[in-house]
């Protein structure tokens, strides 16, 4: 073997190495570019958010079952996570996750929730109350948009149902990210928004 092949030996090792040692980013498919982003927010309905009245978690059915074992949330973990092994019932026993809202990084699943990017309830105000529930069953538990993420729990957890307008990631350089999934998920599901959020939306996409 000459130098030069083993250099380049050498340097292909080294990169598969650090591209185990280095966790994964969330990154759900069908994020749009900012141009698009912008378009889709234009084709948004403006409207005051609707009634809460009615309004329950169980009319979204959410965590199907998706292959085999694993359910929605075990999907998500294994494809947003670095190193994810699972045992029979499709757990996460081992892995890393990266979640971007904060930058933080954890080696247990128990650490990380699978966040609705627009909130069950936020799709409930702004039109999602009319849906049959098989709708909704689908929103909950989309993977082909970037609807849902997995990130910290206590992030997510203050997050909560709330919109851009009352709260964005605490990373302020994923800003631009979140509002173009935010976005897409609400142009894919003909879901309307507030004028507020609207406003934030645009200056968060302002950051791209």
């Amino acid at each position: 073997m000459s130098t030069k092949t083993r250099v380049a030996a050498l340097l292909a090792a080294l990169i598969a190495v650090f591209a185990l040692a280095t966790p994964a980013g969330a990154t759900p498919p069908g994020i749009p570019s900012e141009a698009t982003a912008r378009a889709e927010l234009a084709a948004l309905t403006v409207r005051a958010d609707g009634s809460m009245t009615g309004y329950s978690r169980d009319k979204f059915p959410h965590w199907v079952t998706i292959s085999g074992a694993c359910d929605t949330r075990e999907t998500v973990l294994k494809r947003d996570g670095s190193g994810v092994v699972t045992n029979s019932s499709c757990q996460a026993t081992s892995g890393s996750w990266f979640s971007p809202y904060d930058g933080a990084t954890w080696s247990a699943a128990s650490d990380v929730d699978i966040d609705h990017v627009v909130p069950l309830a936020a799709a409930w105000r702004s039109g999602a109350s009319g849906w049959s529930t098989s709708q909704r069953q689908q929103f909950a538990n989309d993977l082909s948009r970037p609807q849902l993420i997995a990130v910290t729990d206590n992030v997510n957890q203050a997050k909560g149902d709330k919109s851009p307008e009352s709260w964005k990631p605490p990373t302020t350089g994923y800003w631009c990210t979140y509002a173009k999934m935010w976005t897409r998920v609400k142009y894919s599901y003909s879901l309307s928004v507030n004028s507020a959020e609207k406003s934030a939306l645009l200056g968060m996409l302002d950051r791209c």
